[in-house]
């Protein structure tokens, strides 16, 4: 057995700080060396501080040093062989990062990854991305790459997160490429990928069976756009090509999420410019009497800038799911005729779905000469469509949903006693059934779309519901350390992190070795949570952070019972655990010489 230390560094500057990344790259580190029979202790660095430092013995005593993201020149290493790697390196194929440190090899040339696969493999690109852009769309990514590479095939992901795209394909990459797959929960652009075999999924087979997603892929895949069909006689190639391969969640299930996806950064930031008002100037920061002052125009900029937008946005990037770039104009002119007459996020939701498949419709049946061909997506689409949506917003479905939302605004604000705790528990349940998937998210969209009607408190259960379930596994893995095997105490320390910053997928790698005693215990602890923040008024104005949020002026109301309600689920998760796992057999002593 060989000794490692690793040490992770933020990414240079203009790139992300320790994060999500990082703490992946640690746990596919921690999860090859294991499977080798190694032993490996990480430090981690942002730049300014350094987290579970690395002791001198361990250092000494190391075979082999890594510096993941920079630190090769670390004095402390001094007489050491350093292996310098990059945190895409170790995200894109560990075992070979591994392999070189071990070996005390240098590093290989960045066109390496160009290379060509080995004897009769095939080179495989792919996109990856979730509704939120955190730990879905990386895990996905690390699946992709380890099968590949398992299956003898060489394999570029691209990253759509939060964050924009991260290491973008290359024309050339897509070129050469034999398969494109895409593993994602939202709306993905396939123009690039005109004339290549593409097949589409949802992120969770590529989490949970990459080799079963990437074999699906290559025979099921089919030729996207030129050679696939005319345009004039199919929908957009993404709603075809998912409707066909039946792979994956998809349908408006995927439509919603992409509009969800969008519509986060304005929930997000409308929040924290309304809370950051109220702070400067007092809850009537908003009134005509403060114009002029800082809390005045950060309310304006929140209110009627951010959160004017959300509902818009919503509607705008569900219709573009359906009905590509020609559905977007429809889409956002539904979802503001949605505000203006207070359908609220329904009547987004409502809006975005006509402008989509109604624009889709008229794509297929509109049928011009060929060269006035390119006037449909420009023109007569985007205002056939507006009309459409417009016209039956206003004059059908629009007041049925206003006054749907109306109704389930003022249950909501009345909610109390018994009403309110039942609803936090469902919530709480959900959150941490399936911990980012499907009825995970559901609640997650429902929690968010109340935020544009100013109803806070199912946000508040469902963030606190979606922290409990990592913190409750990182607590027992200390508390109850004999119910968990070496490799998962480790994989604690990282629950934690992801649970802190609200990233429920934390949980996942527990809940999949042990389901039918680990989700039961997350989802009594979310329960619980969501139960007492909806019992004790908590609300919450922005949808994600985390504990990061909490010490941001009026972000909370009621921050004592809410930090009372994340406490109580996190405990009782951990009892939970103890409860019902069963203690790991120990060794049996060696025999008496």
């Amino acid at each position: 057995m060989s000794k490692l230390v690793a040490v992770i560094t933020a990414e240079e500057a203009g790139t992300e700080r320790l994060g999500t990344r990082a703490v992946l790259a640690a746990e596919a580190l921690r999860k090859h060396a294991h499977d080798g029979g190694h032993a490996i202790a990480i430090e981690f660095h942002d730049g300014e501080t350094a987290r579970d430092v690395l002791a001198a013995t361990a250092i000494a005593d190391a075979d082999a040093v890594l510096a993941i993201g920079g630190s090769s020149g670390d004095p402390r290493f001094a007489g050491k062989t350093v292996t310098a790697a990059g945190v895409d390196d170790v995200l894109r194929d560990p075992a070979a990062v591994l392999t070189r440190a071990l070996a005390g090899q240098a590093a290989p040339a960045p066109a390496a990854a160009a290379a060509a696969p080995q004897a009769g493999g095939r080179r495989i690109v792919a996109i990856t991305s979730c509704p939120t852009g955190i730990a879905h769309t990386f895990m996905a990514a690390e699946g992709i790459l380890q099968a590949a590479k398992a299956l003898g095939h060489e394999a570029r992901v691209e990253t759509q997160g939060s964050v924009g795209a991260r290491d973008g394909l290359t024309a050339e990459e897509i070129r050469a490429a034999d398969l494109v797959i895409i593993a994602a929960d939202t709306q993905v652009d396939l123009s690039r990928f005109d004339g290549k075999r593409v097949y589409l999924s949802g992120t969770k087979p590529a989490i949970n069976d990459g080799q079963g997603l990437i074999n699906r892929a290559f025979a099921d895949a089919r030729v996207q756009g030129k050679g696939a069909a005319a345009p004039d006689d199919a929908a957009p190639a993404a709603a075809k090509a998912a409707g066909a391969q039946g792979s994956g969640r998809t349908g408006p299930y995927r439509h919603l999420m992409t509009g969800v996806s969008f519509m986060l950064p304005f929930v997000t930031t409308g929040g924290l410019l309304i809370a950051i008002a109220f702070a400067l100037g007092g809850i009537y920061a908003y009134e005509d009497a403060n114009q002029g002052t800082l809390a005045y125009a950060l309310f304006q900029i929140g209110a009627k800038g951010a959160f004017a937008l959300m509902v818009p946005a919503l509607a705008g990037y569900i219709a573009y799911s359906v009905a590509d770039r020609p559905g977007i104009a429809p889409g956002m002119i539904g979802g503001m005729i949605a505000t203006q007459i207070g359908a609220g996020f329904l009547g987004g939701i409502v809006a975005g779905f006509i402008a989509g498949y109604g624009t889709a419709w008229l794509n297929r049946n509109i049928r011009l000469h060929k060269n006035l061909e390119g006037l449909k997506p420009v023109l007569i689409l985007p205002i056939l469509g507006s009309l459409l949506t417009g016209l039956l917003m206003l004059f059908v479905v629009g007041e049925p949903v206003a006054q749907l939302l109306a109704t389930l605004s003022d249950w909501l604000r009345n909610m109390q006693g018994g009403s309110a705790i039942l609803l936090g528990l469902i919530i709480g349940l959900m959150m941490a059934f399936d911990m980012g998937g499907p009825v995970n998210k559901a609640a997650y969209a429902f929690s968010t779309g109340l935020i544009a009607s100013e109803i806070y408190g199912p946000m508040a259960a469902a963030m606190a519901a979606g922290m409990t379930p990592p913190l409750g596994i990182a607590l027992a893995t200390k508390l109850f350390p004999g119910r968990f095997t070496g490799d998962e105490r480790e994989a604690g320390n990282a629950a934690a992190v992801l649970g802190l910053a609200f990233i429920s997928e934390g949980a996942i790698p527990f809940a999949a070795r042990d389901p039918f005693r680990v989700i039961p215990s997350l989802m009594v602890g979310s329960g619980l949570a969501g139960a007492i923040s909806m019992a004790v008024g908590a609300q919450l104005k922005v949808p994600h952070g985390g504990i990061f949020v909490l010490p941001i002026p009026n972000a909370v109301v009621s921050l004592g019972g809410y930090l009372v309600a994340l406490i109580a689920g996190t405990v009782v998760t951990a009892i939970m655990l103890r409860i019902l796992k069963k203690p790991l057999a120990k060794p049996a002593a060696p025999a008496a010489v």
